[in-house]
């Protein structure tokens, strides 16, 4: 691959567009694969996506990390296959095909046929996958979609079954009757884990209903709702039986009602004002028992023998509704289990369940029938109301799970599903989770151990059609079960051969002969839960254990594996519940935990609202390495939102990647113009050594990010890699390149200007490698050019692509602390010289007479003396005064202390020391930093009450004629002399005009080594200052500019460009010719 062109209409979209042709050219990584064989394995699990849907910025923030992690892995010397896995089953697939086809429910399907329903879900399930194939591939992402694996697959639906049949034989499968989320917009019941993903704040409405006593029908229990659908299932009321209860009269109805006194605020909005009247309190125990009135008599027959009595149980509160709860056992988790032990129903014996699939109510609710539950809310209300049994109505906004993928309020119901036995192995579960290291790690101990620690038993099977069947075949009356955990398996107990498939359409005909004499064994309508399917994929992806058995256990658990936050509910969850159950282990060694990406104004990004820029458009217009950047340099590799900003990724090319690529660019130019000038080649000498203060500074800082990059990146925490690789192209690009300029430009020989090539050569190289992982496709752009400058077989192997070269290993011969310490020693003294430039408004064009720095320490000052060259250039200094003179310059001591801090230790003298410590003298103060204490108004100080801060006494300065501004930053202070010199101005005239002329090059698109003629022409001079300039100024000039610049004779060259300036009140014209 050729080196870009340099221009600057620089495009890296277009450059990157390029760098994605060589790739393939070179089948780039396969070819990887190939170069890796051999090597120690890394492995990764990549969670499976849905493809039903385009990729979105989560998505590619992903991507991004495991991108990087599995580059890394591969540059620092092993074997990392990176397979990609789509989840090709469950609801979301189902849900396309419904809306397509105007499906509505059960029937409608069964009444089109399983098997062409199937035929249609795998017909779309691959719709969106060379879409996803395009955008990950422009992302720069490697990954192998041609060996893919699919959810779908009979060989990975046979694994599922494996995995099943474990946990069948251990005794975890087990049937049962439970009151669990369900949707019933897509009419089956949810995960406990599932449901928790899509809660949202809504207003329902609320009611207090009377339920009279049968023994004294004047006195009524009364029960608050938010759920008025509810109460035709009521079959019983509940109280909390440490509680006492209070029985009151009404004084606008003199109706009698029973509650908690604490909840008296939930029937009248003013107590104070409240008409009504304690009349008797009751001991809840004294309720228990009590018979009342049915709301409805829809169940009268079934139920008339045992409900509608109060029982107690605790988890009834005093500090919401009225402390007595309405109970509809097949609609709440507790009123399930509270009715079950009060034997208001017998174990498989009647319970109401009005409510069908669909959350239609069915015809045993007489006027409500055919009508959607919330819809009903409101008849409810009223029916209740028309029969005087309606206390208050009102609406309660609160926190509601919806179901994650159709957005319909979730029910519970009582529901017969399948469950994996999860609640008795918490404890296996945290053990698996403690082998495991998180980043970051909080998340860990906290949301996922705590999650773990409340784990439920798992329901796995779901209601619907397009999915892995649950390997179930059972007798009518469930007591005869067999569990199938392969094909082979089904073909000997069926007699069926040539099964090529699992889904429903393929076995659900298979039946299977009864052992027990109970005629065959058919399967069980349900198939398994997708998250199962997901959970399953270490092994099902490999075929195990039916193939690579071997492969597989060598290399479990998982390196690396990584998603977003929200997955320690989801495929985290999954993952860690089956590798536990199956091999007492944990699924992963090392986990990255990344936070939600949100739209700019923080909301969730969505396609309706249009609120987040298309990513391939981000792509597009700025590309990938920026992108890449912006996403893993946020707030979301610390498991933290981000608020995506385009502007954002904007900014990562002006800050980053442009002066990154123009020092690239600046060291390519300067490499001819050391051989049109000196006439020599560059080539990298990696023996060759520098005794250059900044080159050495240089090549130590890097080797220190190398050893840094290594360290963090074993520990995985990209949140501390990223800012200190983007603080080196700082490094790079603002003081090195910068401060050397002319030594890199040869003006102080070329002996010196091939040292700092050679420097800045191996840096970039150096850099490139650093980086690959994070922005490969500038990287890869660099190196192409620079490979150039490599002497003969430099690295091993095939080196074709800067992603088939080793991670740079750390060379300790370059580790320099003290030249690392000097050198930031200087930055801080010139960033604080800048910062005293800008508030006085002077700006660096500007010479300055002098810069006074002041530190105590002969060290701090002979560090800053090495490199003074470098700060008075920077700083555009005539002279640096380093000094530990304090008293010279007028410097001062004063103590601050942390009054809050001391008020705990010194209580009633606190005062006394707060008047008395602004007095303390400068030279008291001074002593106390060597003596550890401080004597205040006769109070003792020890070192820890107080800091102490240096400052600047401008009317204690010795020479009462300078006048400095000060700036510190706690360590040192510089004092700048501010006064404008006329005998400087001179020199930064010629400055400017050296800029102009540079500028005029550029703008006539002149590259440094092409040759032109200066000149100048004064039109308006009024001082003679601009005339006096060219003359006193000529030599500076002559070495800036490499040549002459002249006065304007008659033109008889080509000319190439002419401009007009101005500097103060002088006029002139710069002329370029050929």
């Amino acid at each position: 691959m050729s080196a870009p062109e340099a221009s600057s209409q620089f495009s890296f979209p277009r450059e990157e567009e390029k760098i994605l042709e060589f790739w393939r050219e070179i089948d780039a990584f396969q070819t990887s694969l190939k170069l890796s064989e051999g090597r120690k394995p890394f492995t990764f699990f990549d969670g499976p996506p849905f493809c039903t849907g385009l990729p979105h910025h989560g998505h590619l923030l992903a991507g991004t990390i495991k991108d990087i992690i599995t580059r890394y892995a591969h540059n620092t010397g092993h074997y990392v296959e990176r397979r990609a896995g789509w989840d090709t089953h469950g609801l979301p697939i189902e849900n396309m095909i419904d809306k397509s086809l105007n499906i509505k429910g059960r029937e409608d399907v069964l009444a089109m046929g399983i098997d062409k329903y199937n035929a249609e879900c795998r017909a779309i399930v691959m719709s969106c996958a060379s879409d996803w194939h395009t955008t990950v591939e422009r992302l720069g992402r490697w990954i192998d979609f041609d060996n893919d694996y699919k959810t779908l697959d009979a060989s990975f639906m046979e694994s599922v079954w494996w995995v099943f049949k474990q946990l069948h034989t251990k005794g975890r499968v087990y049937r049962g009757l439970k009151v669990m989320p369900f949707s019933t917009g897509l009419e089956t019941t949810l995960s406990n884990h599932e449901s928790q993903q899509n809660y949202m704040d809504v207003s329902d409405p609320t009611v207090i209903v009377a339920f009279p006593l049968k023994s004294d029908p004047k006195v009524s229990l009364i029960a608050f709702t938010t759920t008025p659908w509810t109460l035709p299932s009521n079959c019983a009321l509940c109280v909390n039986a440490d509680f006492e209860y209070v029985k009151i009269k009404d004084g606008e109805t003199g109706n009698f009602y029973i509650l908690l006194e604490s909840c008296l605020g939930s029937l009248y909005k003013n107590l104070k004002t409240a008409k009504f009247e304690i009349v008797e309190k009751i001991k809840a125990t004294d309720l228990v028992g009590l018979e009342y009135e049915p709301i409805f008599d829809f169940y009268e027959p079934q139920l008339k023998d045992a409900a509608w009595r109060v029982i107690a149980d605790s988890y009834v509160t005093s500090t919401t509704g009225t402390g007595i709860v309405h109970n509809a056992p097949a609609y709440g988790v507790d009123d399930y289990r509270v009715c079950l032990k009060y034997k208001i129903f017998a174990p498989g014996g009647f319970v109401p369940m009005p409510v069908k699939d669909n959350g239609v109510f069915d015809e045993t609710v007489g006027p409500f029938a055919g009508m959607y539950v919330k819809d009903a809310d409101k008849d409810i209300a009223k029916n209740i109301k028309a029969r005087g049994r309606l206390v208050r109505q009102g609406t309660e906004v609160h926190s509601y799970p919806f179901c994650y993928r159709s957005n319909t309020p979730l029910l519970y119901r009582a529901v017969h599903s399948w469950f994996v036995r999860v609640e008795d192995v918490t404890e296996k579960l945290l053990a698996s989770n403690a082998e495991t290291h998180w980043v970051p790690d909080f998340v860990k101990d906290k949301r996922f151990g705590n999650w773990l620690e409340g784990s439920r038993d798992w329901c796995v099977s779901r209601s619907r059609f397009w999915g892995t069947p649950i390997p179930l075949w059972v007798s009518e009356d469930f007591e005869e079960v067999v569990c199938v955990g392969s094909i082979a398996e089904l073909e000997e107990l069926t007699g069926a051969t040539g099964i090529t498939d699992l889904h429903r359409d393929s076995i659900d005909h298979l039946t299977i002969p009864s052992r027990q004499g109970k005629g065959v064994l058919r399967r069980v309508d349900e198939v398994l839960d997708c998250w199962f399917e997901s959970g399953s994929m270490p092994y099902a992806q490999k075929h195990y254990p039916f193939e690579n058995k071997e492969l597989f256990e060598q290399n479990f658990p998982a390196d690396f594996i990584s998603e977003g936050i929200d997955q320690t509910r989801g495929w985290f969850y999954t993952l860690i519940v089956l590798s536990t159950l199956l091999f007492d282990k944990p699924a992963w060694r090392n986990l990255i935990a990344s936070g939600l990406v949100l739209a700019e104004d923080g909301k969730k990004m969505s396609k309706s609202l249009k609120n987040y820029p298309d990513p391939n458009v981000i792509l597009d217009t700025y590309g990938a390495d920026s992108l890449r950047l912006y996403l893993i340099n946020s707030p979301v590799v610390r498991a933290e939102t981000l608020r995506f900003r385009q502007d954002g990724v904007k900014d990562v090319i002006s800050r980053v990647l442009l002066p990154w690529y123009n020092a690239f660019r600046f060291f390519e130019t300067q490499v001819q113009v050391l051989k049109k000038d000196a006439g020599v080649e560059f080539m990298f000498d990696s023996a060759r050594k520098s005794s250059n203060t900044m080159d050495r500074w240089m090549l130590a800082s890097v080797q220190s990010l190398i050893k840094f990059v290594r360290e963090e990146m074993t520990a995985y925490r990209l949140y501390t890699v990223v800012p200190r690789l983007l603080s080196m192209i700082d490094q790079l690009t603002n003081w090195y390149v910068r401060f050397n300029r002319r030594r890199l430009k040869g003006e102080n020989g070329t002996e010196d200007a091939v040292d700092a090539l050679n420097t800045l050569y191996e840096v970039l190289l150096t850099m490139s490698r650093l980086m690959a992982p994070f922005t490969p496709f500038l990287t890869e752009n660099m190196y192409q050019s620079l490979k150039g400058y490599l002497p003969e077989n430099f690295f091993e192997g095939d080196s074709r692509s800067v992603h088939f070269v080793p991670f740079p290993e750390v060379r300790e011969e370059y580790f320099d602390t003290v030249i690392e310490r000097a050198m930031s020693r200087m930055q801080a003294v010139i960033e604080l010289g800048r910062v005293t430039r800008e508030r006085v408004n002077i700006s660096l064009k500007t010479p300055l007479l002098e810069l006074v720095v002041v530190h105590p320490s002969a060290e701090y000052l002979d560090d800053l003396r090495t490199l003074s060259s470098y700060i008075t250039e920077e700083l555009n200094l005539r002279n640096l005064v380093l000094t530990s003179d304090e008293d010279a310059y007028g410097i001062k001591y004063r103590a601050v202390a942390d009054y809050k801090k001391l008020g705990t230790k010194l209580r009633k003298e606190l005062p006394r020391v707060k008047n008395a410590l602004p007095n303390i003298s400068s030279a008291d103060v001074k002593a106390a930093q060597t003596a550890g204490t401080l004597l205040v108004d006769g109070v003792a100080l020890d070192s820890d009450d107080f800091n102490i801060v240096r400052f600047f006494d401008a009317l204690s300065l010795k020479d009462e004629n300078k006048k400095y501004e000060e700036a510190n930053d706690r360590e040192v202070i510089v004092l700048l002399d501010v006064e404008i010199h006329e005998e400087l101005m001179q020199e930064g005239m010629a400055r400017d005009v050296v800029n102009r002329v540079q500028r005029l090059r550029k703008k006539a698109g002149l590259t440094p080594v092409d040759d032109v003629v200066y000149h100048y022409q004064i039109s308006e001079d009024p001082d003679g200052a601009l005339a006096s300039l060219f003359q006193t100024q000529a030599d500076f000039l002559l070495r800036s500019l490499k040549q002459e610049l002249l006065p304007m004779p008659v033109k008889t060259a080509e000319l190439l460009a002419e401009e007009e300036h101005e500097i103060n009140d002088s006029k002139f014209t710069l002329i370029l010719l050929r």
